[in-house]
């Protein structure tokens, strides 16, 4: 089945400001005010898992919190 609306989606959430501002505004935890936001970055949302399945999310982006990558998936 085909979404027509993934592509603009995927065109919205494309931009680090835009994934920021959809964090920040949309989800009430207060820990995700203490993310890096300039360290934001794309990553590629297809690989294989450790259990060797492969794996195709909609969007991936990384963000540095301390000193550790935390991985956002947006579907």
């Amino acid at each position: 089945m085909r979404n027509d609306h993934d592509s603009g989606y995927k065109f919205l959430f494309s931009t680090p400001e835009l994934v920021r501002d959809l964090i920040i505004g949309f989800i009430p935890d207060q820990w995700l005010h203490s993310l890096d936001y300039s360290t934001l970055e794309r990553v590629p949302g297809s690989y294989v898992s450790e259990d060797f399945r492969y794996r195709a999310d909609d969007i991936v982006w990384r963000v540095r919190v301390g000193g550790d990558w935390v991985y956002l998936q947006i579907s």
